[in-house]
Formats: structure tokens, C-alpha cells, sequence
């Protein structure tokens, strides 16, 4: 195929793209990423918003003539409408038999219920109707508060993207929230085929974080497993979402019209510049899988990016020997990802202040006192 954008699908890896504007859905741009470019599905979050919202005034006329005045109220107005807009572009592609849990847009309750899980049980129904698209997914954090609101979300019959997922463990207990919800749709009578799942792992954010403690430890084994650990996390995390969704009680929620919880592969972007741009998608290809990405990343991967066969499945025993390697030279990898947790929880709510810092100036100076 000319664009390699072509190859992945065939190999079970979905292109979703990691960014959202009304820009973007003004000049047809999202269209155009669907068409040309093999986008098949849409991820926000309040770092996205804040630069749409800073970067246009596509938003002022709305900000202007909106009946609320609380910034966040206000937010949500705009984040809704892109959001169904987008939901509208993706509806054929969600529609589609071939789409495999395609075509979702995703939109994330706020980073201040992070640790509040009634506040996010309740946030989620409120999107959930107010959105009201067959293809929304509701973000919710997989920290320790957020996992029952993921369960009892499944249950309520709202379909989910587990964000901010670094640790194994982690995204095993996410997948557990996930069937466990299925089962008591299923007892409560729910259609359950119409609910979904992925969970989103984040990936180049572990390199980073790792890297600099292999270059604080300085030892030459450290410095050779620089740039290794990202990757090999998340092809344990692959292969231990293949064990979970394998035997009698997954065959029994599946043979009454289940969904898979896909891998979404989150923070492929490389942030070093001495690695590949490309590295955090095409090592991390193979079946059940989305990939989220930037234009940046779309753009570096349709340009020289070279996907042949799968490979999130090849290694694995190599990506094993990384970790313990890794604990060789002093890194505690369950205390990096605890980190990076906290890290993500915390530049979420950092965004989402500047955000409603940003949305209540304009409307004070579009609707001066």
C-alpha cells in the first residue's frame, strides 16, 4: 500500500486521532483525516481543549450568547457540541461491520473527579445523555476511585475509555471493571453488545520518566536499556489482556454479544528526538488494538513509516528480560508508573483550570459587566 496509514487496519491496529477543534470541524478537517488518512476514531482530553479553545475564536460566538456564566458550565456547552459533531463525521465508520469497535469520539469527565468516584459515577451519566451518540465514550481515569465508577458506568450501559493507564496491574484491574460491569448489564437485562470498552495505555511518557533515572544511575548497564522500557510495558500489558479475555467467563459474556476492552496505545508521540518518530506505532502493531495519535505522529508514520507484520505480539520473552533488567539497575517500574499516574491526574487538572481560566476571560470580554 502507498500510505502505511493502509497497513495497519489489516493488522488490526485502528487510527484514532488525538486531537479535536471546532477549526477542525468548521473547515472539514476531520473529513478529510477520516478519507485520506485512515482516522477511524477521535480522542480529547482537557489538554486538547485548552490549546482549541486558546488557539480560535471559532468559540466566541457561543462563549458570547451562552445562557451560563460559570466557566465550567460554559466549557461543557462547547466541549458538547464538538463532541457531537465529531460523533456525526465518525457515525458511518461506527456503523460499519467491518469497524471492530471503530468510530468513537471521546470525551472526558472533569480532572477535579479524579479521586471522586461518586462525582464521576454521576458526570459520566450526565455526558452520557447530554451527548446522547451511540459512539461516545465517556474518559474516565483508572486510578484506584475512578475503577468502581468505570464498573458501575458498564452497568448503567455507557461506554468507556479507561484513561491514564501506565502500570499492568493497573490496566488488569481495569479490564476486571469492564467484565464485571458486563455481568450486571447482562443480570439487568441490558443489550450488552451495544456497550464498549478500551483502555488507554500510555506509552512514550514511560520512556521518558525511566530514561532519565538510566541516566542518573549512569552505569553502562543502565544506559543500555534506555529507551527500551515503554515498549516492552506495553507488550506485557498486551499479552496479559490476551489472558484476561480468554476462557468460560469471557466466552459466556462474548456468546451474548460482548466487546473486547481494546488496547488503546495513548502518548505515542516520541518525545525524544534521538528515537524514531515513528517507534511508538509501528512496534506496537497487532489485532484488537487502536492506536491515538497526533497529526504530528499521522503525518511522520504516512511519510516513512514502515509496518510490514504484526509486532505487539513478537518479543515478548525479550520484553520480559528488559523488566528485569530494569530492576537490575534499581528501577522500580511499579513505582514509575504510581508517578506517572499522579503526574498525568495532576497536568489534567493543570489544563483544566488553565482552561476555565481561559473560557471565563473571554466571556468577560465578550460580555463586558
Amino acid at each position: 500500500m502507498s500510505n502505511p496509514l493502509e497497513s495497519l487496519f489489516p493488522l488490526g491496529t485502528s487510527v484514532w486521532y488525538d486531537n479535536i477543534s471546532r477549526d477542525l470541524l468548521d473547515a472539514g478537517g476531520l473529513t478529510t483525516l477520516v478519507r485520506e488518512r485512515c482516522v477511524r476514531g477521535v480522542t480529547s482530553n482537557p489538554t486538547i481543549f485548552d490549546k482549541a479553545v486558546t488557539a480560535s475564536k471559532a468559540y466566541d460566538e457561543q462563549i458570547r450568547t451562552s445562557h451560563e456564566t460559570d466557566p465550567e458550565a460554559i466549557f461543557f456547552e462547547l466541549a458538547v457540541s464538538d463532541i457531537q459533531r465529531a460523533c456525526d463525521v465518525l457515525l458511518d465508520v461506527h456503523r460499519s461491520g467491518s469497524s471492530c469497535g471503530d468510530g468513537y469520539v471521546s470525551m472526558e469527565v472533569s480532572p477535579r473527579l479524579a479521586r471522586d468516584t461518586a462525582g464521576t459515577i454521576r458526570q459520566a451519566a450526565e455526558l452520557h445523555s447530554r451527548i446522547d451518540r451511540p459512539n461516545l465514550y465517556v474518559k474516565i481515569p483508572g486510578t484506584a476511585e475512578g475503577l468502581p465508577a468505570i464498573e458501575e458506568s458498564i452497568a448503567n450501559g455507557i461506554s468507556i475509555n479507561v484513561t491514564l493507564l501506565f502500570a499492568v496491574d493497573r490496566h488488569m484491574q481495569a479490564a476486571e471493571a469492564y467484565v464485571a460491569g458486563l455481568e450486571r448489564a447482562l443480570d439487568a437485562g441490558r443489550d450488552i453488545g451495544r456497550i464498549s470498552s478500551v483502555a488507554s495505555f500510555f506509552v512514550s511518557r514511560v520512556d521518558t520518566l525511566v530514561d532519565k533515572m538510566l541516566e542518573e544511575d549512569g552505569s553502562e548497564a543502565a544506559l543500555a536499556l534506555r529507551g527500551q522500557a515503554a515498549i516492552a510495558n506495553a507488550k506485557i500489558a498486551f499479552e496479559a489482556f490476551r489472558a484476561k479475555f480468554r476462557g468460560e467467563r469471557w466466552a459466556t459474556l462474548a456468546a451474548r454479544g460482548a466487546n473486547l476492552q481494546r488496547p488503546l496505545w495513548a502518548s505515542t508521540s516520541t518525545k525524544n528526538p534521538a528515537y524514531d518518530d515513528t517507534r511508538y506505532v509501528v512496534e506496537l502493531v497487532g489485532p484488537h488494538t487502536v492506536n491515538t495519535i497526533p497529526q504530528v505522529t499521522i503525518d511522520a508514520v504516512a511519510d516513512h513509516g514502515r509496518i510490514t507484520t504484526t509486532t505487539v505480539l513478537t518479543h515478548l520473552d525479550e520484553a520480559k528480560r528488559v523488566m528485569d533488567d530494569l530492576a537490575g539497575v534499581g528501577v522500580d517500574m511499579a513505582a514509575v508508573c504510581a508517578q506517572l499516574e499522579d503526574e498525568g491526574v495532576k497536568a489534567f487538572a493543570e489544563s483544566w483550570e488553565q482552561l476555565l481560566e481561559t473560557v471565563g476571560t473571554r466571556r468577560s470580554e465578550l460580555v463586558p459587566a
